[in-house]
């Protein structure tokens, strides 16, 4: 693929600056869309350096404590809306997240891709973050809609189930959308690099499944650990 020059990016930058300028002006909000836009910007660009000296150091120390950190960062980000609940269910969220997500996660890689070295950062870091990123959105929607049920004096069970369900939309939706409404974006960038889509297809398969069991075992797990809002 062709290098992307950096003035080119200013583009879609004045786009996305447009949405934020109508965010501001019918929400009022000043400051979530730049903070947002601010913070993607320095995270793209500072976990590019970053990446590409993983990659080259090729240590599985490293590499396992990167998917680590990008878990743990899961599993606190995951419990925004819990925040009342956040520190006493942090540890389980995060046990979920490496349990279920990382379950998906070795299997993707160890029994499927096999890589040469098997710890190959290249490999192990992009897929970790869509495993660990989707099990991340389960647990926030389980985390959500599970307390949102006990307030209204459900049951555990059936809010439990609730939950589930709810977790669980956007990762089936992705499953019924792709090849119709999207081409994802491992895919695209696949194709784009010229490789064929036949072969795009498959790896874009595997990514689907992987995620939608990080985003299922996470969640179910989290939600079992949960117990309820008055559990120890």
């Amino acid at each position: 693929m062709a290098e992307i020059p950096l003035p080119r990016l200013a583009y879609p930058l004045a786009l996305a600056a447009a949405v934020a300028f109508l965010y501001l002006r019918w929400s009022g909000d000043r400051r979530t869309p730049w903070v947002a836009i601010g913070r993607m910007l320095v995270q793209l660009l500072l976990v590019g350096y970053v990446l590409a000296y993983i990659f080259q150091a090729e240590a599985a120390g490293v590499v396992f404590g990167v998917l680590l950190l990008m878990a743990a960062a899961a599993g606190w980000i995951g419990l925004r809306t819990a925040l009342k609940e956040r520190r006493r269910l942090y540890p389980r969220a995060l046990l979920a997240i490496l349990l279920g997500a990382g379950s998906a996660l070795m299997v993707a890689v160890l029994l499927v891709l096999r890589p040469e070295p098997w710890y190959k950062p290249a490999v192990w870091i992009p897929l970790g973050g869509m495993a660990f990123s989707n099990a991340m959105n389960a647990i926030s929607l389980a985390a959500e809609r599970l307390f949102a049920e006990l307030e209204r004096g459900v049951a555990l069970a059936a809010a439990r189930a609730a939950a589930y369900r709810a977790a669980l939309i956007p990762a089936t939706n992705a499953l019924f959308a792709v090849g119709l409404v999207s081409i994802p974006g491992l895919m695209t960038g696949q194709i784009l690099a010229g490789v064929s889509p036949l072969v795009a297809a498959r790896y874009q398969i595997l990514v689907m499944l992987m995620v939608y069991a990080a985003a299922g075992l996470s969640a179910a797990l989290f939600l079992f650990f949960a117990r309820g809002r008055g559990a120890p």
